[in-house]
């Protein structure tokens, strides 16, 4: 993408296969996310293909369910079009901005939409991808799910209704989540709150199928299981002590001093991550605790994401874990002693007339 350049402009080579597949079986609306080279990354012509299919489907008595998959073997979506968003940002362009704003309008769609829409959270699942399946009224996970929101370690703060999801998962566990970018499991996932129901991976064909010959609330208790043991809830004692602090410097040194080695590694975790998104992103999940709705959260974390775009970080750190590979970012500010409570206001400053401006519904 170059300066100026919407991604949905992008052009298409001759013969290519289209990014995302819409077809109709019985009743169901399937859209199949078609990148798998790219585990199905998100870019901006997906966005603006899905979100008048889904309005369509809305409106057309003859389709009962949604269904949302991603092709290949490695996972439903590995987030948003990230090397894009870096050559956006390292370019001072604005398309990036064009890109989350129709993404975020997408994200609250999808949490209203008025028939069954069921999301396939098989493989890997992140950012952008999160934004597709976890706000779906109904969300299967498999053996093979892999879901992280792992923002904060490119320099960029959760979004898609991220903050959203991880503010309402129980006790601290999305805080957790957001300052570690921990991956989640399956069973992990229903845990959190991101997902409501296990499948074992080879039952998917035969839940399609049966999706489309019959109902899904017979066709969820035929194939799905009861989850394993989730290692995420099995920490929660101390994951809601440490997590509960008021600032990430306070997080670690609880983390530090527990004497506990899964926490211990948690508080290495944060520290290897852009010490201002931390504190953007700490900020972001208690505002968001205490919004009444996604539209509210979506609202802020479109001016997180605008300011992001101007940062230091998020090229930064998108060069050394994409680009470069060299996974060795310098951020700036280096530390979190050096960022300033100025830094942390600049993220969620009004946006005037480019407010994103959705239009709240009760939670």
């Amino acid at each position: 993408m170059t300066s100026g350049v919407e991604p949905a402009e992008r052009p298409r080579q001759a013969g290519a296969e289209p990014e995302v597949l819409f077809d109709v079986r019985g009743g169901v609306g399937r859209i199949t996310l078609n990148r798998p080279k790219a585990i199905n990354a998100l870019n901006h012509s997906m966005v603006l293909e899905i979100a008048p299919q889904l309005d369509a489907w809305a409106a057309d008595d003859t389709i009962e369910t949604v269904l949302l998959v991603g092709s290949g073997e490695r996972g439903l979506c590995a987030g948003g079009d990230i090397v894009s968003i870096y050559h956006d940002a390292k370019e001072g362009g604005n398309a990036s901005k064009v890109f989350w704003r129709d993404e975020y309008v997408l994200n609250a769609a999808i949490a209203r939409f008025p028939k069954p829409y069921v999301a396939i959270m098989d493989g890997v699942v992140m950012g952008g991808g999160v934004g597709l399946s976890a706000h779906a009224n109904t969300r299967i996970v498999t053996e093979r799910s892999k879901i992280a929101m792992p923002e904060v370690g490119i320099g960029f703060v959760p979004d898609v209704g991220g903050t959203y999801l991880l503010a309402r998962a129980p006790g601290e566990l999305g805080t957790h989540l957001g300052l570690t970018t921990a991956r989640m499991d399956g069973a992990d996932a229903i845990a959190a709150g991101f997902a409501d129901h296990y499948m074992p991976a080879g039952n998917l064909e035969k839940f399609y199928d049966a999706l489309e010959s019959g109902s899904l609330p017979d066709a969820l208790t035929e194939f799905t299981e009861e989850a394993p043991a989730s290692s995420l809830e099995s920490s929660h004692g101390w994951i809601d002590e440490f997590y509960a602090a008021d600032t990430v410097e306070e997080i670690l040194e609880g983390l530090r001093g527990s004497g506990i080695a899964d926490a211990e590694k948690a508080a290495a975790d944060i520290e290897s991550k852009s010490p201002v998104s931390l504190k953007v992103t700490l900020r972001s999940l208690r505002s968001a605790a205490k919004a009444s709705s996604l539209e509210e959260v979506l609202n802020e974390e479109y001016r997180v994401s605008s300011a992001s775009l101007d940062s230091h970080d998020l090229v930064e750190g998108i060069r050394a874990q994409v680009v470069e590979k060299d996974r060795n970012p310098k951020w700036s500010p280096a530390t979190l002693a050096d960022v300033t409570a100025a830094d942390v206001d600049r993220y969620f400053e009004s946006l005037g007339d480019s407010e994103l401006g959705l239009e709240g519904q009760n939670a």
